[in-house]
């Protein structure tokens, strides 16, 4: 088996991505996935705590790309335009050429219970994140809390549209509809 390759990480996560819709998650062993990726069990655990972490790996850079927008926005921008920047900003990490994987990976953690768990409790994860950015930029409580639930719910309500069977717009594009209808929901007549 090779030692390593460029793309490594990336060719577990595809590999594992096609074992667990063929074989099932909890059928599909890291022993297996290596092999199939032509690598090590050492080298996966090298890019990989467990066989989860495949799915659900770089928790951080998810949440900083919701974060950092917020915290690079200019001193007294208002909560719901701190949303916007950060929606916007988050959607460059879902091209086009992402979705096939996206709908794949949803359909594994579907199917899993405890999966499905992990993904509620990285959307939660964000929520305090994304909380606590919006505190530190100076909104006060509970805007600060609320555009934070706002934020991750809008997010949530356009992956599983961009994801749908039969969706091909962009994801900013699905971002800024459902912005636009929370507005005339907080606006009527807007």
């Amino acid at each position: 088996m090779a030692r390593w390759r460029s793309g490594t990480r990336e060719r577990l996560q595809a590999t594992a991505l096609q074992l667990f819709a063929e074989r099932g998650y909890d059928e599909t062993t890291v022993a297996e996935i290596a092999a199939a990726a032509e690598v090590t069990e050492r080298t996966f655990f090298r890019h990989f705590a467990d066989k989860r972490e495949v799915l659900f790996a770089g928790q951080d850079d998810f949440s900083g790309m919701f974060t950092g927008p917020v915290a690079d926005a200019p001193d007294g921008t208002p909560a719901f335009s701190l949303v916007r920047r950060s929606l916007d900003a988050a959607s460059a990490f879902f091209p086009r050429d992402r979705r096939d994987w996206s709908r794949g990976r949803q359909r594994v953690i579907d199917a899993v219970p405890a999966l499905g768990e992990r993904e509620l409790g990285k959307l939660a994860t964000l929520k305090v994140h994304l909380g606590n950015a919006l505190r530190a930029h100076g909104i006060d409580e509970p805007a600060a809390t609320i555009a934070a639930e706002t934020a991750v719910t809008v997010f949530h309500l356009s992956f599983a549209q961009w994801i749908a069977d039969g969706e091909d717009r962009d994801f900013t594009a699905i971002v800024h509809e459902r912005l636009d209808a929370l507005t005339r929901v907080v606006h009527p007549g807007s």
